[in-house]
């Protein structure tokens, strides 16, 4: 008898380039899980209007992401990726599921705070109950595992506390999915500011790198990053960007600190600099030249959302009968 897979959830958010934090991050991560779990993947796209977009630029934005993920090494033939705004469940099962959890857990989320503060003039109802549509994505396919950072340990929090608190009322309804840390990875933080997380949306470019950088880019953004003036390369204590360097260096190349230590011995930051820049470069280069190929084929890429959007509602559908019955809702034959 064949073993049924433990299943893994996670989503993406399509609103702008990745970088290479989310590529060291989470994307490359996802790639070894496709051969030891099911794994269901979604560009986030409608948590993405909870900050105003521009349509044209989301669509593109949507298109970019996904073609991105399929060269970064997401396989069909493994994995399910699909669009979240095409597969009505998740919107459904989110509004039932915010008359199941409390307004002072939404008051408490921290990301709720940061994002009000960035976002002054547009503190609307959906970043409050954002938290809500995260949980209603990932009970909706009965996930085992969510891979997160330390960042989003308060959702999935919320989201056990919420399918534990259904299940209470109505009978196991809902799988209490489990956090699954990544073995490899790092949190990958700003060339500029060492202290902060990389992000697609800092004002300063030179703070992060896109995927689709090319490789003068890179080059040029790795030697502009922000370091000390130890001139020294070794990991420690408040040498946040040399850390930083360090950290992606062994991520782009295996090596572990002690060896790109011994390997930098008596050189200078620059020869450092370089060296990353010229090692994620090529990382980057078959990416760049798989996502040029599938981002040209527009037909190939609206099939591949069609397809996985039926795969996902087939899963998601079985969810959100079963909890409309259990609510108490007439469900149509």
């Amino acid at each position: 008898m064949e073993e049924v897979k433990k299943r893994v959830l996670s989503m993406l958010q399509p609103t702008g380039t990745f970088t290479l934090g989310n590529y060291f991050g989470a994307i490359k991560n996802f790639i070894p899980l496709q051969d030891e779990y099911e794994c269901v993947y979604a560009m986030a796209d409608l948590h993405a209007i909870t900050v105003r977009q521009e349509p044209a630029a989301l669509r593109q934005n949507v298109m970019k992401s996904y073609a991105l993920t399929l060269a970064c090494g997401i396989d069909l033939e493994k994995s399910i990726l699909f669009l979240q705004s095409q597969v009505h469940e998740h919107a459904e099962l989110a509004w039932i599921l915010n008359c199941y959890t409390q307004f002072g857990e939404l008051s408490r989320m921290t990301q709720f705070k940061d994002k009000s503060a960035k976002h002054a003039d547009n503190v609307n109802a959906g970043l409050f109950t954002y938290p809500v549509l995260m949980a209603a994505d990932i009970l909706l396919y009965q996930a085992d595992y969510v891979p997160i950072g330390a960042d989003q340990k308060q959702h999935l929090e919320l989201t056990r506390n919420i399918a534990e608190r259904f299940n209470t009322l109505y009978s196991p309804t809902f799988k209490v999915p489990d956090p699954l840390i990544p073995k490899t990875g790092a949190r990958i933080m700003s060339l500029q500011e060492p202290t902060k997380k990389m992000s697609k949306s800092d004002p300063n470019v030179n703070s992060f790198v896109s995927l689709l950088d090319d490789t003068d880019t890179v080059i040029r953004k790795f030697k502009r990053a922000v370091t000390d003036s130890e001139a020294c390369v070794r990991f420690a204590e408040g040498k946040d960007g040399i850390n930083n360097l360090m950290g992606i260096y062994s991520c782009a190349t295996g090596k572990t600190y002690e060896e790109i230590e011994k390997e930098f011995e008596g050189k200078g930051y620059g020869d450092f600099k370089l060296a990353v820049g010229e090692v994620v470069a090529d990382t980057l280069k078959p990416i760049q030249e798989k996502y040029n190929q599938i981002i040209t084929d527009k037909a190939y890429l609206e099939a591949c959302f069609a397809d996985n959007a039926m795969k996902a509602e087939r899963i998601a559908r079985k969810t959100v009968s079963k909890v409309m019955k259990k609510v108490g809702y007439i469900i149509n034959k």
